[in-house]
């Protein structure tokens, strides 16, 4: 059985006339009437009694009408959805952000995106690097922006955002608050606010192991948020990306000697296809201005 057959069948339901039903679906009387015959072939029994030009359903007919109908709204209600998916109206995006990438770079994007596709759910779920990737492996991811300190998987495709630096953030009136710049050596044996989530922390502690430079750590966190309160509240400075930094009346200083930078990237799985709402977020990041926010 077509789905046709059924469309068919149930205008001729409603109308109890071969020529009006006909009419209805937009088809010839003749190809109507041979599509209503090949159902009663595959059901066994006639669908209507014909009386002339007078039709009527037959006990057969009356028993299969409701499951008919609920197949063809079944089948319309599948034709929209995928009409919806198509066209960006009602559908998910479901975007993964590292929890140590801050908003200040990313909002703008993803308003513009939003401004562009209304219809488009957009749904921004935390991470690790190792939940993010896992979760892209698996499905429940569609993108995710993120920073892999060793390099992508050969696996993934990733997409180059911007490069981000790292700074001193410290509280007015500390010291470095008089400096334009803060070089690395110019941190040791001072206070110290550590980021224990950073996934370029070990590389900020392996350049300060190789200057023989000591920091004193007064307190540490997984929380961006509990960081930059400490630091505000005189606890100690921070290395912290340029663009995490939210915390109002903070001040920030470019690291230098060694600087220290990042490379952000929206990342997909190579050997799946983006959903159209995935890759008009692609098409947009890569128009995206960054350097004008």
């Amino acid at each position: 059985m077509e789905l046709d057959q059924a469309r068919y069948f149930l205008a001729t339901c409603e109308h109890l006339n071969f020529t009006r039903a006909a009419e209805a679906c937009n088809i010839s009387q003749p190809s109507l009437t041979v599509a209503i015959k090949k159902l009663e072939d595959e059901f066994g029994g006639p669908l209507f009694h014909r009386d002339g030009k007078r039709i009527l359903l037959t006990e057969l007919g009356q028993r299969l009408r409701p499951y008919l109908s609920q197949m063809a709204e079944q089948a319309e209600t599948i034709r929209q959805a995928a009409s919806d998916f198509r066209l960006l109206r009602q559908v998910p995006l479901r975007i993964g952000i590292m929890t140590t990438i801050g908003p200040m770079r990313l909002s703008g994007l993803l308003a513009r995106y939003q401004q562009d596709h209304p219809g488009v759910e957009l749904g921004v779920h935390e991470g690790s690097l190792s939940e993010l990737q896992t979760q892209l492996d698996a499905g429940d991811l569609d993108l995710a922006v993120l920073h892999a300190p060793g390099g992508h998987s050969p696996v993934t495709r990733a997409l180059p955002l911007y490069r981000e630096r790292y700074v001193v953030i410290v509280s007015p009136g500390h010291p470095f608050e008089r400096q334009n710049t803060v070089r690395l050596e110019d941190t040791d044996q001072n206070a110290y606010v550590d980021r224990l989530a950073c996934e370029m922390r070990e590389t900020v502690m392996t350049a300060c192991g190789q200057n023989k430079i000591e920091l004193y750590a007064t307190f540490r966190s997984e929380r961006e948020d509990w960081v930059q309160g400490m630091v505000m509240a005189g606890l100690g400075f921070a290395f912290m990306p340029e663009y995490s930094v939210t915390h109002a009346g903070i001040l920030r200083r470019p690291l230098i000697e060694p600087s220290v930078e990042r490379e952000v990237c929206l990342v997909n799985m190579a050997g799946r296809q983006l959903s159209p709402a995935a890759a008009a977020f692609s098409r947009a990041a890569q128009r995206y201005r960054w350097g004008a926010e």
